[in-house]
């Protein structure tokens, strides 16, 4: 059984006992339990069940494992020849690593 769940914006697939690095969530702890409700499709062993736009009753139970983790840094470079223009930035994104531990239909 797994489901597709909206988080922060973007989708998971989540299986019971998978972990997942989604955008950071503000405000969690290590070891808390969130719930997200923003199911969009349910599969239940072959019986597919598609939300319009969400699936009324269905929720994803996940655990924070680690509230902050930073991603790889990205460097952006801009340069224009002979022109003496550089400009050199950078950033790192920040996730939240949660575990699926159930999926409510």
């Amino acid at each position: 059984m797994y489901a597709i769940v909206e988080i922060n914006g973007q989708q998971f697939k989540a299986e019971e006992g998978k972990k997942l690095f989604v955008h950071h969530i503000k405000d969690v702890e290590a070891g808390k339990t969130v719930e997200f409700d923003k199911v969009l499709l349910l599969d239940n062993e072959g019986t597919v069940k598609v939300g319009a736009p969400t699936v009324e009753g269905a929720k994803v139970v996940v655990e924070v494992v680690n509230p902050l983790v930073k991603g790889d840094k990205v460097i952006v470079f801009k340069m224009k020849r002979r022109k003496d223009y550089r400009k050199k930035n950078g950033h790192r994104a920040q996730f939240t690593e949660v575990e699926v531990k159930q999926v409510i239909a």
